[in-house]
């Protein structure tokens, strides 16, 4: 079995989607979650909060300089992520699919090093 992160990007700017929306949004992943749950792949997942709510901490000459924000600017910023542990990148990106019809969103799916395809 191999870790994935499955990374789910946002598009930084847009309003909220609608409640209604987003309540089938959240009910599809739940469905997936448990699927996961149920086939001992689920490793964990949680959304994120806004990148104005990041703090940046980089070191340079000795010293670390912390920032308020995110990094760099972008037209997507990093909303969630979901950890599997599946056989293969072929399964990994079939849950990456499924996630993508469930949020709408891009869905970023990429192995942890040391894992069995290292």
């Amino acid at each position: 079995m191999t870790l994935y992160l499955l990374s789910l990007h946002q598009p930084q700017g847009e309003l909220p989607p609608e409640p209604e929306f987003l309540a089938g949004v959240m009910r599809q992943i739940g469905e997936l979650r448990a699927e996961l749950a149920s086939t001992g792949s689920w490793v964990f997942g949680q959304g994120l909060h806004g990148p104005e709510t990041a703090t940046v901490l980089r070191a340079r000459d000795g010293e670390v300089l912390i920032t308020d924000g995110p990094f760099v600017e972008g037209k997507e910023y990093l909303g969630g992520i979901t950890i599997i542990d599946v056989p293969d990148l072929d399964a990994a990106l079939d849950w990456g699919r499924r996630y993508a019809v469930a949020t709408t969103l891009p869905i970023e799916v990429r192995p942890f090093q040391g894992g069995a395809g290292d």
